[in-house]
């Protein structure tokens, strides 16, 4: 009887068998194999012999030993100098024989005699390869070759035997000395340690610093492989990877050697790149699909930060311009569109590195570099978003049949509004005539808003928003409604759990501050609740005191939880975020004081855009004044000693990729995409940064939670937006007769013509005569509605199949039409306040550390928001001392002993209470009045009931006048509705912490 052989030569025999068997690999023998060289003689003498065959009688290594060895050792040199990848692409020199092939590369489309030649390439298989001359007994599992040279080793091991892709690596780490030439750098393009599960890879063996990276297909938006219902779960490699063509394509077009440079020392390294799984993946899913649909389709890739994007990048550019068909280049330039200096200069560096061919890859850095670029036909063209507005009035018809792939970098940013109608206008070549009139060029406007025809868009963000997702998104229909998803996704959850980014919500701690206001003057006098509420928070938060408190906490908590642990070896920095200028000055000088208080050896940075008069002084300040450098310095200087803290005031909270930023120190509201892009500048992974802290004084964890979600995994656009809003915000913009159809025709016709002001002036200010005259909610009305029409029409302008001349023309005409608006005049009803206000007290408290966790399926994001209109909300006016007072019990002068028992009682009671069937009664059949008096009476029955759970929230409510009205009211105003229903789960009832919003 027969058995499954579970072992690891099971496994060993599985793969061999396929790669013979069904990918034309030939199976070679330790006999074939040199150690001295480290290469099958067998196999390479009889390519060149069948290849070659004159220059191998010229070279005489098949008559004598000396000539053979003399070759031997020349090419030996060779990989051991340029690596295998070189020598496989481009040969090698030797005289007399002068160039020397070694792997024949994929033929293009029609090409017989490279086919032919392609075919002549031989891939080989040994198992078990004695590789040491040293150590005979030592043996490999596998080893790759093409020709006769080796290009990939794979150690195995099998979960069935207890050994696991772990002890693959170990086994690397351990007995694989990269002193042996077969595992020396450069002579293999990668080392594979697999399982049957999953596989990891590793393309320099160092010893116990050898650094291997997953190379797997993610399962479930994470890390792992998908169950494989037809075999092992990983026996994509040796089926897909392992296959002739795409294992060809790798050593073409990805696999590479690369300079690295050391950003302390500045010395120069070389790196041998293997593409992970979701690259190569990527990439090929992109091609594959513009050979097959040709030119014109948009492409969304999601793909999270430390996915490798700058490579992923880089090598789609260079592939896209080698696309051919019938002989032909399917693109005639790849135009990579970036958002950031820094990131243009990032990713021009990258490509050039990946390019075998030289002068293809031009740097547009100016708008005129930019146009030529274009004109002259280049092949790849790196710029900037900004540069196309200046181009796109003159780019000229000559590449007007082109065609183009625009690359954009973070899509969210570089492909929106007035920029990305400039870039589609100036590459359709519709800008340039200036004989044509004026229906014409409306026409040519409407057109130049949507994506090019003639050019595929691939954008890559690992935040799409809803514009983004609707623009560049795959459309699919389900449950009836018309859906987006990204076209391929590398998700956050995956980059987290693979290690290439940390988990930046794993250590946060919230700070909790109380306040205690006092009223100053004698009377009472009425304010707006909600301003006044807001001013109030303000007031304390930029109270000088306060921030010297809160920069003290964090100059503590720095010194002691993070350079006293010697955390990243001693060499770990912080970022302070801010919420304004003056803040984020008051907070410098705040932090630098505590620092030299305590005899710190380290200072801070500060980084802002523009200047600040702070405190009024002269003259206003400048970050690079204050630091004593330019702010262009700031990311080397911020890698320097002294220097630990950068306190920033909106910059470096994008695109500051510091691995050595370890804490992050938030003092600013933090929302949605602008949460997500601060706090992951704290996830860049480098060695000895096992974790990451946030100390966030100013956001509920929950705010933070429900911003990550959106982005953990995959992100889907719930629908579209609706275009017939357009036609509902025209009716309410013309309902107030501001302007009729003739002032949009003259002051557009006069625009396009390139009028002066002095003759569109006096169309437009009686225009805004009458606007004056509305009543202030009207003006409100006109005027969002008239900013909701631009913004909407400027993004679906890009996507609608059919341009609309009449909204171009309105867009136009209020595009001028807004900005002599002035703002209605609402009246502020909390003005004076804060000079009615003192501060009298404040403190504050670090929780304990959580580990946020995020909810594990697709997110939904809606489409983008239109037909909104603005209008006056009707201000509540209350005394100050009841603004005061309630100001003070939102800011928790209750100091609960268990806090977390109580937040889990309260968060009961709105539930516990919409159960009383009096009150659901009252809800349904009485007023508002008698409905509020039985929520009352079942607030009192709840809290008897759970008195003996908690003593203490019973006592608060019997004892503090403040906290019981605080409660009742809350608990009404959740529970509250005139159908009666109870609420479904305390889920429903929001969290109630002891800080206010």
């Amino acid at each position: 009887m027969a058995f499954t052989d579970k072992t690891e030569e099971g496994f060993e025999t599985i793969i061999v068998n396929w790669l013979v068997g069904q990918n034309g690999y030939e199976q070679g023998t330790n006999g074939d194999y040199s150690n001295e060289y480290a290469l099958d003689e067998t196999r390479l003498f009889r390519f060149l012999n069948d290849t070659q065959p004159k220059k191998m009688e010229m070279l005489g290594v098949n008559n004598s030993d000396q000539k053979k060895r003399l070759f031997l050792n020349r090419l030996s040199r060779e990989i051991t100098k340029q690596g295998i990848i070189k020598v496989l692409r481009n040969g090698m020199e030797m005289y007399p024989a002068n160039h020397i092939e070694l792997f024949y590369l994929t033929p293009s489309e029609n090409n017989g005699t490279a086919e032919e030649l392609f075919q002549k390439n031989s891939f080989s298989v040994i198992r078990q390869l004695r590789y040491s001359s040293d150590a005979t007994k030592l043996a490999l599992d596998l080893c790759i070759f093409i020709n006769g040279l080796p290009i990939i080793t794979i150690e195995l091991k099998n979960h069935f035997t207890g050994q696991t892709t772990s002890d693959a690596v170990e086994q690397y780490k351990e007995d694989r000395n990269p002193r042996d030439i077969l595992f020396s750098f450069k002579r293999c393009m990668v080392h594979l340690a697999v399982d049957d599960q999953t596989i990891m890879f590793c393309t320099k063996l160092s010893g116990k610093d050898s650094w291997f990276l997953p190379f797997n297909k993610g399962y479930n938006d994470g890390a792992g492989n998908p169950p494989n219902p037809d075999g092992i779960m990983t026996d994509y490699l040796w089926k897909d990877i392992l296959t002739k063509c795409k294992l060809s394509r790798i050593i073409e077009n990805y696999a590479q050697v690369v300079d690295d440079e050391d950003h302390d020392t500045k010395k120069k390294t070389e790196k041998q790149i293997w593409p992970r799984y979701h690259q190569l993946d990527c990439v090929e899913k992109l091609l594959a699909d513009v050979k097959e649909n040709g030119v014109g389709k948009r492409y969304l890739i999601q793909h999270s930060a430390g996915s490798g994007k700058s490579n992923s990048i880089a090598w789609l550019a260079y592939q896209l311009i080698g696309l051919e068909q019938n002989g032909h280049p399917m693109i005639d330039s790849v135009i990579v569109v970036t958002d950031r200096k820094i990131l243009d200069k990032q990713i021009r560096d990258t490509i050039n590195q990946f390019m075998q061919v030289k002068n293809t890859v031009v740097w547009a850095e100016h708008s005129g570099g930019l146009k030529k670029a274009i004109e002259d036909g280049r092949r790849i063209i790196i710029t900037t978003v900004e540069k196309f507005p200046f181009i796109s009035q003159e780019i000229g018809q000559d590449h007007i049949n082109n065609k183009f792939a625009i690359i954009i970098d973070e899509a969210h940013s570089g492909q929106s509004g007035r920029n990305a109608a400039n870039m589609n206008l100036a590459l359709s070549g519709m800008a340039s005539d200036s004989t044509v009139d004026n229906e014409d060029k409306i026409n040519a406007i409407v057109e130049g808003r949507k994506l090019v025809k003639t050019a595929s868009y691939f954008a890559f963000t690992a935040t799409p928003k809803n514009k983004t997702e609707e623009v560049f998104g795959s459309p699919y229909e389900e449950d009836g409604a018309i859906k987006h998803r990204p076209f391929h996704v590398y998700t956050m959850k995956q980059a987290i759990q693979e290690g290439f980014i940390l988990d930046v919500l794993k250590n946060y701690t919230t700070v909790d501050s109380w306040y205690k206001i006092a009223k100053k003057v004698e009377d009472d006098p009425m304010f707006d609740k909600k301003r006044a509420r807001k001013k109030l928070r303000s007031f304390v938060e930029g109270n000088p005191d306060v921030i010297t408190k809160k920069a003290a906490m964090m100059v503590d908590h720095f010194h002691e939880q993070i350079i006293a642990k010697k955390k990243l070896n001693g060499k770990s920095r912080a970022m302070v975020v801010t919420a304004s200028i003056p803040r984020c000055i008051e907070t410098y000088y705040s932090i630098n004081k505590s620092l030299a208080e305590r005899h710190s050896p380290y200072k801070a940075i500060i980084a802002f855009s523009g200047e600040c008069k702070y405190n009024g002084q002269e003259p206003a300040l400048t970050s690079s004044e204050m630091n004593g450098f330019s702010n262009m310095k700031i990311p080397e200087e911020f890698k320097k000693d002294p220097y630990r803290l950068l306190v920033v005031a909106d910059m470096f909270q994008t695109g500051f990729d510091e691995p050595l930023l370890q804490t992050m120190y938030v003092d600013k509201p933090l929302y949605d995409i602008a949460a997500v892009q601060t706090l992951s500048r704290l996830n860049r992974a480098c060695p000895g940064k096992d974790e990451v802290y946030v100390l966030d004084f100013a956001n509920k964890t929950a705010t933070i939670e429900e911003a990550f979600s959106k982005f953990y995994r995959t992100t889907i656009l719930s629908s579209e937006t609706n275009p017939d809003k357009l036609h509902d915000l025209i009716n309410v913009i013309e309902s107030y007769q501001v302007y009729d159809s003739d002032d949009v025709e003259h002051v557009v016709d006069l625009f396009l013509n390139g009028a002066e002001r002095d003759r569109l002036d006096p169309l437009l200010d009686p225009c805004v005569s009458v606007y004056n005259e509305l009543e202030v909610d009207d003006q409100i009305e006109f005027k969002s509605a008239a900013k909701s029409f631009v913004r909407t029409y400027g993004f679906l302008g890009s996507i609608l199949p059919y341009g609309n001349v009449e909204w171009e023309r309105r867009s136009i005409f209020l595009n001028l039409l807004i900005p002599k608006l002035p703002s209605p005049c609402e009246g502020d009803l909390s003005e004076g306040i804060l000079s009615a206000i003192d501060l009298d007290s404040y403190r504050n408290e670090a929780q304990g550390a959580v580990d946020i966790k995020l909810e594990d399926e697709d997110a939904e994001i809606d489409p983008v928001p239109a037909g909104i209109v603005g209008h006056i909300t009707e201000p509540e006016l209350d005394p100050l001392s009841e603004i005061i007072s309630e100001f003070n019990d939102l800011f928790g002068n209750i100091q609960w002993n268990d806090a977390d028992n109580a937040q889990r009682q309260i968060l009961q009671i709105p539930t516990m209470v919409s159960r009383d069937k009096k009150y659901q009664n009252a809800m349904r059949n009485s007023d508002e009045q008698e409905a509020r008096t039985e929520s009352e009476r079942a607030l009192q029955n709840v809290i008897f009931s759970i008195m003996s759970d908690n003593m203490e929230l019973f006592k608060q409510f019997q004892d503090n006048s403040s906290f019981k009205k605080w409660l009742t009211n809350m608990v009404f105003n959740q529970t509250y509705n005139k159908q009666g229903k109870p609420l479904e789960a305390p889920d429903n009832v929001p969290q109630v912490e002891r800080q206010t919003d």
